[in-house]
């Protein structure tokens, strides 16, 4: 990412990006699902909401919700059923990177339930779990063993990390708990996260990748400095934005500007040379 934009909303950009933290603004999460057409509500708190059309995507936005679940996403296959996967995005997570779930949704969305319902299967040349670990040991996570059960990679700056627990879940807890099949957070601690995201069993691969990729992407994030927070400038590198640097002028702008300069004539400009005569001895204005 280059270091100066023409449109930047922010003062600051932030590296690692899993360091920038939330930019608590909805919209870039919301509008790749609104521009499918998907109707938002509103709740009497402000909680925002988008259904599907078919009623097997939900997505709630939830600032003034039960917990600290800012983003709660479930899908169906039976509209009035259980949901078949469900994931959640905390309040302090990079907007970022909810923006490139909900953009992968979409997709999926357009292409159909065989897409947005695909379960994970190992082994599967498209739906193979580990698809979506590949991107962060790609470029340079590390294998780590938190604790029985849990395979997990972290990033170079040991801040991030992402869980992958083996054996059988409380289908239930998945969804309303951090005990979830992928389990994505940032900080010193599991216990007390700068951010957390969770997904469940049967989330599909390729929205899960599409989080990953973003998550492991080098480029910085771009934020306000008074809204980081001290422990982010204790361990991230803000580096100021620039201003726009002013275009290059091309040929023709060159030309452009020297035929409108006035011409300058030999005589009304004084030379001097080797040839000229010394100046003659005087007094000084």
């Amino acid at each position: 990412m280059p270091l100066h934009d023409d449109t930047i909303d922010g003062d600051v950009y932030v590296s690692p990006r899993h360091l920038a933290l939330t930019t608590a603004i909805g919209d870039p999460g919301l509008d790749p699902l609104r521009n499918l057409g998907w109707e938002l509500h509103h709740d009497d708190l402000g909680n925002a909401y988008l259904n599907a059309p078919d009623g097997k995507i939900r997505l709630g936005y939830l600032p003034e919700g039960d917990d600290d679940g800012l983003w709660r996403i479930n899908a169906y296959k039976d509209p009035f059923g259980p949901p078949i996967w469900g994931t959640c995005f905390n309040d302090s997570c990079p907007t970022e990177f909810v923006t490139s779930f909900t953009t992968s949704l979409a997709e999926a969305y357009e292409q159909g339930p065989d897409s947005y319902l695909a379960r994970p299967v190992s082994g599967s040349k498209d739906h193979d779990p580990f698809l979506a670990i590949a991107p962060l040991i790609n470029r340079g996570w590390l294998i780590d063993r938190p604790r029985w059960g849990v395979f997990a990679v972290q990033s170079p700056d040991q801040l991030a990390h992402l869980e992958w627990t083996t054996g059988s879940l409380d289908p239930e807890a998945e969804l309303t708990t951090r005990d979830a099949r992928w389990h994505l957070w940032a900080g010193t601690s599991v216990e007390r996260p700068y951010w957390y995201a969770t997904a469940s069993t049967d989330t599909p691969v390729a929205l899960l990748r599409a989080v990953t990729e973003s998550l492991s992407d080098p480029a910085p994030l771009l934020r306000w400095r008074d809204d980081t927070y001290s422990y982010v400038e204790q361990r991230a590198q803000l580096i100021p934005v620039l201003p726009p640097r002013p275009a290059t002028p091309t040929p023709l702008d060159v030309q452009r500007t020297a035929s409108r300069r006035p011409a300058l004539t030999t005589s009304s400009v004084p030379r001097w040379s080797t040839t000229s005569r010394p100046a003659l001895p005087g007094s000084r204005r």
